[in-house]
């Protein structure tokens, strides 16, 4: 499992923008989907079932980062509801949260993980199609749109050369503007699932790393 990730830091931050100080305004209120719901725990917990608290295993929107959190015994949660990780003082179910890993889930949740992504990738529409506008490169050789399932060097050119005209507007302008592109929005659905499941993978454009 990865480490522990519980109190009052910033769970989409990293290590330094949490210790830099980085302004923290009412607005920034961070949400986690709720993949699965446990209300008496871990089924391998073995301690009786009074001392166990509800569990649930949510997907943050942000970056992707998969968490446990510890709710209350009065929550009223159910599998793809929104839920404030942070600030804590929005908080109203989730009493602690950790960063775990895919492997950690259970199966329910990784049933419902993809649609989750579907929902997040789509609801945020202006975010993601904007991954096509800005990709640069990551080396000499290699650039983030190539990161994409499916997109080889012919492809990669077709979008750098079609968005100097001006950037895309929507998941639908980039189908239609650039030659051998489809399902644009799907195309990061699959990048972010491979990134979700892959701990080890070298480059992470999407899912945030807990390092």
């Amino acid at each position: 499992m990865t480490s522990a990730e519980t109190g009052d830091a910033d769970p989409e931050q990293s290590v330094d923008e949490t210790e830099s100080g980085a302004d923290e305004t009412a607005e920034d209120v961070q949400y986690a989907v709720v993949l699965d719901h446990l209300p008496h725990g871990r089924p391998d917990d073995d301690r009786p079932r009074y001392k166990k608290s509800p569990l649930a295993y949510a997907l943050g929107e942000r970056n992707f980062r998969l968490f446990e959190l510890r709710l209350g015994d009065d929550s009223d949660v159910s599998i793809g509801d929104r839920v404030v990780l942070y600030p804590a003082e929005r908080r109203e179910a989730v009493e602690e949260f950790r960063e775990v890993s895919y492997d950690d889930v259970s199966n329910t949740a990784h049933s419902e993980l993809e649609y989750v992504v579907e929902d997040v990738v789509t609801e945020n529409e202006r975010r993601f199609v904007d991954f096509y506008n800005d990709a640069q490169p990551i080396t000499l050789r290699l650039h983030q749109l190539n990161l994409l399932p499916g997109i080889g060097k012919k492809l990669r050119n077709n979008i750098l050369d079609e968005r100097k005209r001006g950037p895309f507007e929507s998941f639908e302008e980039l189908e239609e503007r650039v030659s051998g592109l489809h399902h644009p929005r799907e195309v990061l659905v699959e990048r972010i699932m491979e990134e979700l499941r892959d701990d080890d993978l070298k480059y992470k454009t999407f899912v945030g790393r807990s390092d």
